[in-house]
C-alpha cells in the first residue's frame, strides 16, 4: 500500500506537466495585431509567411500586443526584404530608447527564402504590386508576419467588393432558410 501514493502522485505530475505544456504552447501560438484595413484597401493576390528579426524588449512589447501594424509596408534593398512602418512601442520597464536600444519604428528585417524574395521582387516590378503585412502572430514562440502581395483598389473597386460580399451574405442566408424548412 506504501506503493502506490507516490505513483499515483508521479502520474498526477505528469499528466499536469503535459497539460501545462498544452497550455504553453496555446499562449505562444495567437495573433498579435491584424491590418484589418488591408482587405479593404488591397485586392489581395499572394499570401506568404516570413519571420521577423526583433530585439529582446520588442519581443516583450508584442506579447503585450504593443504594435500598431496598419501603416506598414515592405521594401526590397539590397536583395533583402524590410518591413517599414511597423511601429512597436517600447517595453515599459526597459527604460528610454537610449538605454534599451529599441527605436519604436526602426525597420524591421524579414526572414524568407532567397527564392521567395526574388518571386516577390520580380512580380512587384513587374506587376507594381505592393507588399501590405496582414497580420502578425507568434507561431512556436516565433514572431511571423502575413505578408500579401495586393493591388491597391480604386473608391469604385471598393465598393464593388462591398456588394459582391453583400450578394454573397444574402445568397447564404436564403440556402439556410431553404434548409431550415
Amino acid at each position: 500500500m506504501g506503493a502506490n501514493p507516490p505513483q499515483k502522485a508521479s502520474k498526477q505530475r505528469a499528466a499536469g506537466q503535459k497539460s501545462g505544456s498544452n497550455k504553453q504552447a496555446d499562449s505562444r501560438d495567437r495573433t498579435v495585431a491584424t491590418n484589418r484595413q488591408a482587405r479593404r484597401n488591397y485586392e489581395v493576390l499572394d499570401t506568404w509567411e516570413a519571420g521577423l528579426v526583433l530585439r529582446g524588449g520588442e519581443v516583450k512589447s508584442l506579447r503585450a500586443s504593443k504594435v500598431q501594424i496598419a501603416e506598414a509596408f515592405g521594401r526590397f534593398e539590397g536583395g533583402e526584404l524590410w518591413l517599414l512602418g511597423l511601429h512597436i512601442s517600447p517595453w515599459s520597464t526597459s527604460g528610454s530608447v537610449e538605454t534599451s536600444g529599441h527605436d519604436p519604428d526602426r525597420p524591421k528585417k524579414l526572414l524568407l527564402h532567397r527564392s521567395e524574395i526574388r518571386r516577390m521582387h520580380d512580380r512587384v516590378q513587374r506587376e507594381g504590386l505592393t507588399l501590405v503585412p496582414l497580420s502578425l502572430y507568434f507561431s512556436n514562440g516565433r514572431a511571423k508576419v502575413e505578408l500579401a502581395l495586393a493591388r491597391g483598389r480604386g473608391h469604385a473597386d471598393k465598393r464593388q467588393a462591398i456588394a459582391e460580399r453583400e450578394a454573397s451574405r444574402e445568397a447564404d442566408r436564403a440556402i439556410a432558410r431553404n434548409r431550415r424548412r
